[in-house]
């Protein structure tokens, strides 16, 4: 890890102590939270239909380009759009200093919509997982770059225990040779080096497609901005994840229905 990663790192553990210590007993609050939705389901349900499955992100910040939303933005109209025009899943950014985003952004949502949510963060902490689910998460995103091989499958295996689906993401090869090795049934290759997050290699899917697992699902996240740029990925592809493209289109719908109706080539067995 360098600069911008490890900084996260280090805040969202001194985020999570902090929350441990506010509420040492969250997890008997869980019997609030709603079922958790099938969302690896849903992915493959979108995929199944030759079509990529889009997982279509709300976030108010990005950590490279500034604020993607405007005074007075709701995370619920937003999240509407986006399952209005076929998404197949949401991502709510929950980490609040660099992305902007909170777990009240995920509860509102998730009162909002029917498709399921993915919570993503930098995921450091066993209790992040259990804030996750609390909020009414389907999914945890879990970042290799962040975490050593021991502690990815243990907050894998939680996120399972939970009732939700983890989706473990990568830039770096040898950071996804560790993803793939989970349980996980959602992988992804990141375009965007969170250590740098200025930095966008849109090759990553392409490079990294062959070690997925058969039985996998794969999804290419970020540096999607339009159909055209879904010809330039491999046929391993299942899904995509696209984020700031959506936010600041102007038409958002438009574009996930775009993407959501684009067909994919034809796939290799998984």
């Amino acid at each position: 890890m360098t600069a911008f990663l490890d900084l996260v790192v280090a805040e969202r553990r001194a985020d999570a102590a902090a929350a441990r210590r506010r509420d040492p007993y969250l997890g008997r609050s869980l019997g609030d939270a709603p079922p958790p939705r099938r969302f690896t389901l849903a992915l493959e349900q979108a995929a199944g239909a030759a079509r990529f499955a889009v997982i279509a992100e709300v976030k108010r910040i990005s950590p490279s380009g500034g604020s993607l939303a405007a005074a007075g933005f709701d995370p619920r109209a937003q999240a509407l759009l986006y399952a209005g025009a076929g998404a197949a899943a949401i991502s709510v950014l929950t980490e609040p200093r660099h992305w902007g985003g909170s777990f009240d952004d995920l509860r509102a949502i998730r009162a909002t919509v029917k498709v399921p949510l993915l919570c993503k963060d930098i995921v450091v902490d066993e209790y992040q997982v259990w804030q996750a689910r609390a909020a009414g998460a389907d999914a945890v995103l879990l970042v290799a770059e962040a975490i050593g091989e021991a502690e990815l499958a243990r907050l894998v295996d939680l996120v399972f225990d939970l009732g939700m689906e983890p989706f473990v993401e990568a830039h770096d090869p040898t950071a996804f040779g560790r993803a793939v090795r989970t349980r996980a049934r959602v992988v992804g290759a990141n375009a965007r080096d969170l250590r740098d997050p200025a930095v966008i290699d849109r090759s990553r899917a392409r490079l990294l497609h062959t070690f997925v697992r058969p039985g996998q699902l794969f999804v290419a996240e970020s540096g999607i901005a339009s159909a055209a740029d879904l010809a330039e990925l491999p046929a391993r592809v299942d899904g995509i994840l696209v984020g700031t493209a959506l936010m600041k289109a102007a038409h958002p719908a438009v574009l996930v229905r775009e993407l959501a109706q684009a067909k994919r080539p034809a796939a290799t067995a998984r």
